[in-house]
């Protein structure tokens, strides 16, 4: 197992944005920019790693997960339970989908684009007694959805094999992992196996990418860590995180060799961590790279 100053660069905080509970960090190519979400918070945000800057754009309600599209500085959000169109630069929102019908007590959290520019999102209920009333949907380039799998707890650890075959995808509840063949046609996945079991590893599964070597990084929420996998499900490294919730890796930055790391600093859902660093936003240096994003099929104007 390495830790930061071996294979990897060592941490840094590269934003202190005391966020509530930042997630779903993306990079945009065309923007260079990483751009992230504050769920409690309402916002989704745009980091300028060259400039060091940060901007904040409110939405009507809290972003679970965005996914890029095929206009820079145009993102897909979804919000609360509804599906919606953000200019970034312009802060403009446009209504797009409802998926699940109001009263649900549900709301979005993780979310991912396939190789073919479906976007797959799953639902959550925040109730305290781990209630399972939330759903994985697979959302189509012309906005219409199907429920792919319900008695979801929190759906996290959304992510594809560099070639779009293998889907990973996590019930944070369940403390697994699982692998799927994924057919980029017909976007179906299939022969479900376990690919990480938590139960030996720190914390709890939460959002994870990929490494163009098919690496699949995971953040341990509640373990002060992010990790590494082997296409294979051998853990290969283990890498310690200074605040107690981190919630999802991402690669980017020139060379999309930069692992940056959201966390929660909670006030909103979660208690208020008081360590100053909690909700701000790490970088590592690392000896891999990442794939890109793959962006919304579907209409960039709604």
């Amino acid at each position: 197992m390495t830790a930061p100053g071996e294979a990897d660069g060592s941490l840094e905080l590269v934003l202190a944005a005391r966020a509530q509970l930042g997630e779903c960090p993306l990079w945009s190519e065309p923007d260079q920019r990483l751009y992230w979400v504050d769920i409690d918070g309402g916002a989704v945000h745009g980091f300028d790693p060259a400039a060091g800057t940060d901007t904040a754009v409110p939405v009507p309600g809290r972003p679970g997960s965005i996914a890029l599209t095929r206009m820079p500085g145009r993102l897909l959000v979804a919000v609360e339970c509804q599906l919606g169109m953000l200019d970034f630069g312009t802060g403009a929102w446009q209504d797009w989908r409802e998926v699940e019908p109001e009263g649900t007590q549900n709301r979005f959290n993780d979310g991912r684009c396939d190789a073919a520019g479906r976007f797959w999102v799953g639902s959550m209920n925040e109730s305290e007694d781990g209630r399972r009333t939330g759903s994985l949907y697979r959302v189509e380039a012309d906005g219409t959805s199907a429920p792919m799998r319900a008695d979801v707890g929190v759906p996290n650890a959304l992510a594809f094999s560099p070639d779009g075959r293998t889907m990973y995808w996590s019930d944070t509840h369940r403390d697994v992992v699982w692998a799927y063949d994924y057919d980029i046609d017909d976007g179906v996945p299939t022969r479900e196996r376990v690919f990480l079991d938590f139960s030996d590893l720190p914390g709890r599964p939460d959002g994870a990418c990929v490494d163009e070597d098919g690496g699949y990084w995971i953040a341990c929420v509640f373990g002060s860590a992010v990790l590494r996998a082997t296409p294979g499900g051998a853990v290969d490294r283990v890498i310690s995180v200074p605040v107690a919730k981190p919630t999802m890796p991402a690669f980017g930055g020139p060379d999309r060799s930069t692992l940056y790391v959201t966390t929660i600093g909670g006030g909103g859902s979660h208690p208020l961590d008081p360590d100053p660093t909690a909700g701000g936003l790490f970088a590592i240096e690392t000896d891999r790279r990442g794939i890109a994003e793959w962006p919304f099929a579907g209409p960039i104007g709604a």
